[in-house]
């Protein structure tokens, strides 16, 4: 692993545990040349995953995308970050189980919208109203009549 303070080469280990559930392994390095400390993730990635946006083009899944559109559905909710940990995981782990390496972009934000109506209803329709374009009023109110119908 190269230091991200100095780019030497060479790092040492001083701490290894699991992180989020098991599904990741943190580890502590030292730098032998720098003596700066940092921290790395590992997560296993049974396959690589190809998101088909819908105007065609081909991107690699980045999980971290994920992420942040998740953190932003659920910003200023009362969940915490390993919640959220938890959640990105589950739909990575959902992703990589399909047996597809080919995901299409809807397909992705269907498993989000279903996975944020369990978790909170306010982060569901933050998260609705991007993913399926909001333009008006009428288009919340549209979504929220069929969200009050469907409970």
């Amino acid at each position: 692993m190269r230091c991200p303070f100095c780019g030497h080469d060479d790092t040492q280990v001083k701490d290894s545990r699991p992180a989020e559930d098991g599904a990741a392994i943190r580890r502590r390095r030292f730098c032998i040349s720098c003596g700066q400390r940092f921290t790395t993730v590992e997560r296993v990635q049974l396959r690589e995953l190809i998101v088909l946006k819908s105007d065609g083009r081909r991107m690699p899944f980045d999980r971290d995308k994920l992420a942040r559109s998740i953190r932003i559905a659920l910003r200023k909710r009362p969940i915490q970050e390993d919640r959220i940990e938890r959640i990105v995981s589950g739909i990575v782990r959902q992703l990589e189980a399909s047996g597809e390496t080919d995901i299409s972009s809807k397909q992705i934000g269907e498993l989000v919208m279903e996975t944020l109506k369990e978790v909170d209803s306010v982060a569901y329709v933050r998260f609705a109203s991007v993913y399926r374009n909001f333009r008006e009023a009428k288009d919340f109110e549209a979504f929220l009549g069929s969200l009050g119908e469907a409970t």
